[in-house]
């Protein structure tokens, strides 16, 4: 026994000093002088700025909204904004990609800086893997700045910066947001990478994007500004000791530009980024927009409780009357969560969530945290979709699902309350979302919009789910309704091998819930 502590006491203190040493090698770099930078003003004198503010005259007080339920299309839609951008372009993602859609955009911010534009471009530094030298490249051209969020002063590897400052580094910054001339925004759940935007054939996410215009892109720029000059973002020269060659990048743009799957994206965007084009684009309709999103101390762990958009989202959703849909690709609802939703179906209101299949999720972590509150849900009546891959079935057949769901994995995340009003935004419904990632999104008053999420569940969703239920005696089963009428029922977990049923049920029992 006494050896037994002996060799954790000397355990305990070799960890110490290797995270002492470990941080005084690659501490991060002092900010105390820098100075912050803020949205520029909006201008009418820019075609985007004036195309909105003749719209947004027509409609006070109220934000013009358009779906982006198409991956091409929503790829499309912001290579045309930046084509037609003429002041500044202010974004943030978790995830950007050296793909043909990361390249396309990153050339496309490239020229529009060239052009006199001010691009400024905040990335969570988990999601850029193999971009160091792209970043240094475009960071060093006038009027493009990077900046990178919690980022890891070791970048080789990069992730042998958890083994130092975990507690620092596991808060993430899961924002997505394109804000263009400070006139229009799109807002959602896409990252920025080919599987996002369908533009790789059998390799793509199900995911949902909303562009707005109006007051609410004012407060999104403000949130903005609010990140780039948090405490947890470092401009990415005092991260990135090397030098980026221009010539490189151009090199991998034109290799890109020639590949046949970005042909037919070029073609669509060079026929339609002209100024006339925003005017053609008229938004879908203008209602009430509310943003809400977390304080970026959450980053640094310091964030109050009202700094947390968990705690914002009751308030400005409001009381559910007849009915909640909700899909969430990563769905943990933990405690707290299936006390509140079961609480809300006990009441006699249909509760009904959309997530990923066991073979259709790639966080299989996530599902094991899913699976412990799958029968405590069902009992209380809330009803579960899991998306199977693909579907099941054939692509005609799916083609017309509302929010496109034939894809191989669901990536979305929204919620439609009552069939009035729509939450569309970053955050997933799992304790990383609530507790440790910062997170936004919108809340719009749509009733058209709410039809959309709806009508997902209610109609074609049937066809394209594994639905799971519970026998009288207790028993889980999965069924499956088909084409043709018939009902093929599942006494195991679809798509699960023993091996991954095992896998699942040893990860549920892991402590480890807070981290998914």
């Amino acid at each position: 026994m006494k050896r037994l502590l002996k060799i954790i006491v000397y355990t305990a203190l070799l960890g110490a000093f290797y995270v002492f040493t470990a941080r005084m090698l690659f501490p991060l770099p002092d900010i105390a002088d820098r100075h912050n930078e803020y949205t520029l003003p909006v201008s009418i004198a820019t075609p985007i700025g004036a195309a909105v503010g003749a719209e947004s005259a027509l409609h006070p007080s109220k934000s013009g909204i358009l779906p982006l339920r198409d991956g091409l299309g929503a790829l499309v839609e912001r290579l045309i904004l930046v084509e037609t951008a003429a002041q500044s372009i202010d974004a943030q993602y978790y995830i950007w990609h050296d793909d043909i859609s990361g390249i396309l955009l990153l050339d496309a911010l490239s020229r529009a800086a060239q052009r006199g534009v001010r691009v400024r471009l905040l990335l969570d530094d988990n999601g850029v893997p193999g971009l160091d030298g792209i970043m240094a490249a475009l960071n060093s051209q006038e009027n493009f700045e990077f900046r990178l969020f919690i980022p890891s002063t070791v970048r080789t590897p990069k992730y042998a910066g958890y083994t130092f400052d975990f507690l620092r580094m596991n808060r993430r910054m899961h924002n997505k947001s394109f804000i263009v001339d400070g006139a229009i925004a799109i807002v959602g759940g896409r990252n920025i990478g080919d599987e996002y935007f369908d533009v790789v054939e059998d390799n793509f996410y199900v995911d949902l994007d909303v562009l707005v215009a109006g007051p609410v892109v004012a407060e999104t720029s403000t949130m903005f500004d609010q990140y780039w000059n948090s405490q947890s973002v470092f401009a990415v020269e005092t991260i990135i000791n090397r030098a980026g060659s221009l010539d490189d990048f151009s090199e991998r743009a034109a290799e890109i530009a020639a590949d046949p799957s970005a042909a037919p994206i070029l073609h669509t965007v060079r026929g339609a980024a002209t100024p006339g084009y925003i005017d053609r684009t008229k938004l879908q309709e203008w209602t009430d927009v509310q943003l809400i999103a977390d304080d970026p101390r959450k980053g640094q762990g310091i964030a109050t409780q009202d700094q947390l958009m968990i705690n914002q989202m009751g308030t400005i959703l409001g009381s559910i009357e007849t009915r909640l849909d909700l899909v969430s690709a990563y769905f943990v609802p933990g405690h707290r969560g299936t006390d509140w939703l079961s609480e809300i179906a006990l009441s006699g209101k249909d509760v009904r969530v959309v997530t990923n299949a066991m073979n259709t999720t790639d966080v299989p972590l996530g599902h094991a945290g899913y699976t412990k509150y799958r029968r405590e849900l069902l009992n209380a009546g809330v009803r579960l979709y899991e998306l199977k891959l693909r579907g099941g079935t054939s692509d005609a057949g799916l083609h017309p699902l509302p929010l496109g769901l034939s894809g191989a994995s669901l990536h979305a995340k929204t919620f439609a309350i009552d069939g009035e009003r729509v939450f569309i935004g970053s955050f997933n419904f799992d304790p990383r979302s609530a507790l440790l990632n910062s997170e936004m999104g919108y809340v719009i008053e749509s009733a058209s919009l709410a039809r959309l999420v709806s009508n997902g569940v209610d109609g074609p969703l049937l066809l394209a789910s594994y639905q799971p239920d519970l026998t009288p005696e207790e028993k889980m089963i999965w069924q499956e309704p088909l084409y043709d009428g018939s009902l093929v029922i599942y006494q195991e977990e679809p798509g699960a091998s023993w091996i991954d049923q095992l896998t699942i049920a040893v990860l549920g029992l892991l402590p480890i819930e807070w981290l998914l």
